[in-house]
């Protein structure tokens, strides 16, 4: 039994009252979920969605996201998770080039989906408007589809956008069987149990709340509790409301109520088993300011991508402090990793090289783009991720920057990470991004791209006297441009592409 509706399924028969679902104040029983979403397969089934359909889901992390995507996954059809922050011709586009047959949308976007050119099918989660039909209404209506074949392993589950950081998007393939290794390394690794509380406070259409926390608790029968948007102070009142035991965010969503919430210490969150972060390591002062605030020292640090299912390395509490600013190291159940030279051999400790990454949980490749998936991988099946990282005498991982960052002048090698982060460190600097521009005799020349904060001035010459002391000379920017903001995507990545 390796498919999601089958293992829902059995919890549904096995514990039937227990709670696996927490949206909106409303709570769903595993039977009671179960039935809703054969009602909701019902519903897909009568908007003409069959088996081997894409059908597309733009919402916050509400329960007609996960109703969607267990009614798609009845009738063997393929789900679009798409990211409700992007502009209508980012969605227009993922809608194209998904071949999207439906869309069901959240009825707060119904305005942003009125914008999109390409016209599927709509689906409002909410009260019909705006010439769409209403999914809840559909719902409350549909009688349960009958239980049918569960979706082969090999069978598309997902497409999963990246997030388009070097140009447009790619549509990562996941099948039914990687989608379910996923959750089964994720709840290995962190040892999620059937007493779990998951909060998923990031948006439910990445990668790693979708396939690593929603499902791998999902996986071991716990409960999984949604806020619709994170805010700082919504999130800390879930966490101590519901007794949350585990959630999961990008650094900032644990570092940002640290700046708006004066009362923290007033918080209960004595139920918290696991705080697990990825999207960026954290150095030392800031992992003990993580420790004292929260009140606890078990912050876990993992390390993937959309690609990879998303676990690849995991960085355990007792490592945090020795170990700061690593992303750990490989012993994520059923995934190997090696740090590799240019040349194919594995790095020694102190070497940096391109990190490389096996499992069973990773994707089959791109939609509709031969040459990328070719690419992505090396004549032995092992993924490419594209990051550079320095491995150090024990084994821990530390990324030093994106292959594609890496710039060359002079035929040194300058790591545009290791020039942001001390850049990002001066008082008048808000946000920075280093890149390398063409240069008729060095190759390269290493450029600085900032912003400054509120009333201050940037002064490349002090910036420069600035770097002296800490950086190498071929390091430091020969070029300072400041502009108003840099060009970022929606979930907050730099789009160097267009820098350059």
């Amino acid at each position: 039994m390796t498919d999601f509706v089958s293992i829902l399924d059995q919890h549904a028969r096995v514990q039937p009252g227990k709670e696996f679902l927490r949206a909106a104040g409303r709570s769903y029983s595993y039977a009671e979920f179960a039935e809703l979403s054969r009602r909701a397969a019902t519903v897909l089934r009568g908007q003409g969605i069959v088996a081997g359909d894409r059908v597309a889901l733009l919402c916050f992390n509400t329960q007609g996201f996960v109703l969607a995507l267990f009614g798609a996954w009845r009738l063997g059809a393929a789900v679009v998770p798409v990211n409700h922050k992007l502009q209508a011709p980012e969605v227009d586009y993922v809608l194209r080039h998904s071949s999207s047959k439906l869309c069901v949308v959240d009825g707060a976007l119904a305005a942003l989906a009125q914008k999109v050119e390409h016209a599927p099918a709509w689906l409002s989660t909410d009260s019909a408007g705006a010439g769409m039909a209403s999914f809840d209404e559909l719902l409350a209506q549909a009688a349960p589809l009958e239980r049918g074949t569960p979706p082969a392993t090999d069978a598309l589950a997902e497409i999963l956008y990246t997030s388009g950081t070097t140009g447009k998007p790619k549509g990562c393939l996941h099948t039914h069987a990687n989608v379910f290794l996923a959750a089964v390394c994720a709840a290995a690794s962190t040892s999620i149990t059937r007493h779990e509380r998951t909060l998923i406070a990031m948006p439910a259409w990445h990668s790693s709340p979708l396939n690593n926390w929603l499902l791998g608790t999902l996986l071991m029968g716990g409960s999984v509790v949604l806020l619709r948007e994170y805010a700082p102070k919504a999130f800390l009142d879930t966490l101590a409301q519901e007794r949350i035991s585990f959630t999961f965010g990008a650094p900032i969503a644990f570092l940002a109520p640290l700046q708006v919430v004066a009362e923290l210490q007033s918080y209960d969150f004595s139920a918290m088993r696991v705080w697990a972060y990825g999207g960026g390591p954290l150095g030392a002062d800031m992992a003990r300011k993580l420790a004292d605030s929260y009140r606890s020292d078990r912050f876990v640090q993992v390390y993937g991508m959309t690609e990879s299912g998303p676990l690849g390395t995991v960085l355990y509490p007792e490592e945090a402090i020795a170990k700061a600013g690593s992303i750990g190291r490989a012993g994520v159940p059923g995934v190997a990793v090696e740090v590799r030279r240019a040349d194919g051999e594995r790095c020694s400790a102190g070497e940096v090289g391109e990190i490389h990454l096996r499992s069973p949980a990773i994707m089959k490749g791109y939609l509709d783009n031969p040459e990328a998936s070719a690419a992505a991988f090396d004549d032995e099946g092992w993924y490419r991720s594209g990051d550079l990282a320095r491995i150090d005498e024990d084994g821990f991982l530390f990324i030093v920057d994106r292959l594609r960052d890496m710039i060359v002048t002079g035929g040194e090698n300058v790591y545009s990470k290791e020039v942001e982060d001390v850049l990002a460190m001066h008082p008048d600097v808000q946000d920075v991004a280093v890149i390398g521009r063409p240069h008729p005799e060095w190759g390269e020349t290493v450029t600085a791209v900032m912003v400054a904060r509120p009333a201050r001035v940037l002064d490349g010459d002090a910036l420069r006297k600035y770097l002296e002391p800490q950086l190498a000379r071929y390091k430091i920017p020969r070029a300072w441009e400041v502009r108003e903001a840099l060009p970022r995507t929606a979930t907050g990545k730099l789009l160097k592409h267009q820098l350059r």
